[in-house]
């Protein structure tokens, strides 16, 4: 039993990784060590910023 559990945390481990979920957990952990009284942005926050910052660095991608 304690093998079958240790099999699928490690592929719900691998899961996440691959689907960038554990990114905005980085970010979150991150903020709060270098900004601790700032508000944390919320996971929707999060994403319009990373969706923003995306299209500025690539400015002449017309998709």
């Amino acid at each position: 039993m304690n093998a079958v559990r240790k099999t699928l945390g490690t592929v719900l481990w691998y899961a996440r990784e691959l689907t960038g979920e554990t990114e905005y957990d980085r970010y979150r952990a991150r903020h709060r060590r270098q900004h601790p009284h700032a508000p944390v942005p919320t996971r929707r926050e999060y994403e319009r910023m990373r969706t923003l910052r995306r299209e500025r660095e690539s400015p002449g991608r017309c998709c």
